[in-house]
């Protein structure tokens, strides 16, 4: 168990790579620091951070390139930073997995709450011993003391948002849950605006969940309102 968290900063401008060493190290986190995105995925591979903060523009390997690497082998935790400050882009890296998404320039308030906000998230859905019950809800199984989620008896593997996701919506199954309600519920109050990111996870959960993610049975949308999860009686598996 390390005494600080770790955290890689992945980002090829000197001055700004600089500037998050510093600030980081002053809030009492370790910090390791990669100019490039190959150099990233050796880091990530070598040393397990607790949380990446992942600028897009990378000389040799670009960010989603890396982004993609990491989520096909990880559920850490991964912040965006980037001076591409588009919709598509941010909702391209939301449904690659990002955890949150910053564009520059940004301040070291804002940054700070960030990352203590994803790294709670994270570890508030890491398996618990004292919890033993498992959610079922037609094919769909939650173990809530391994955090273990299934379809048909075949693992689903999720990120840690899209775990507390699901499971603040079996909480309240068959139950309309607004827009805020899931964003200060999962990502916290700060976030109470982003409907983007709740929109990404959803669709991420839904990729991993459904059978037919554009025709959901669990999922489903409540027009204006939110989302609802639906209690079934029979099994469906994920395509």
């Amino acid at each position: 168990m390390r005494e600080h968290p770790l955290i890689l900063t992945v980002e090829d401008e000197p001055r700004i790579s600089r500037y998050l060493r510093s600030s980081l190290q002053m809030a009492g986190y370790d910090v390791l620091v990669a100019p490039d995105g190959v150099k990233a995925l050796e880091l990530v591979q070598e040393n397990q951070p607790d949380l990446v903060l992942l600028d897009l523009g990378l000389p040799h390997m670009g960010g989603f390139e890396v982004l993609e690497h990491i989520r096909r082998s990880s559920d850490m935790p991964v912040i965006v930073l980037t001076a591409l400050d588009t919709e598509d882009d941010k909702v391209k890296a939301l449904m690659m997995g990002a955890d949150d998404y910053l564009p520059k320039p940004f301040g070291n308030r804002e940054l700070q709450a960030r990352i203590v906000a994803v790294l709670r998230r994270y570890h508030q859905a890491e398996p618990s011993a004292k919890r033993e019950s498992v959610y079922a809800n037609g094919g769909l199984k939650i173990d809530l003391a391994t955090r273990q989620v299934t379809i048909n008896e075949e693992a689903v593997h999720l990120t840690p948002t899209e775990y507390r996701l699901l499971v603040t919506m079996s909480e309240n199954t068959n139950r309309v849950l607004t827009h805020d309600y899931l964003l200060s519920h999962v990502w916290g109050v700060e976030y109470s605006d982003d409907v983007h990111i709740l929109r990404a996870t959803i669709w991420r959960l839904r990729q991993k969940i459904e059978n037919d993610a554009a025709n959901p049975i669990y999922i489903l949308n409540e027009p204006g309102v939110g989302y609802r999860l639906a209690m079934r009686s029979e099994t469906s598996s994920p395509g």
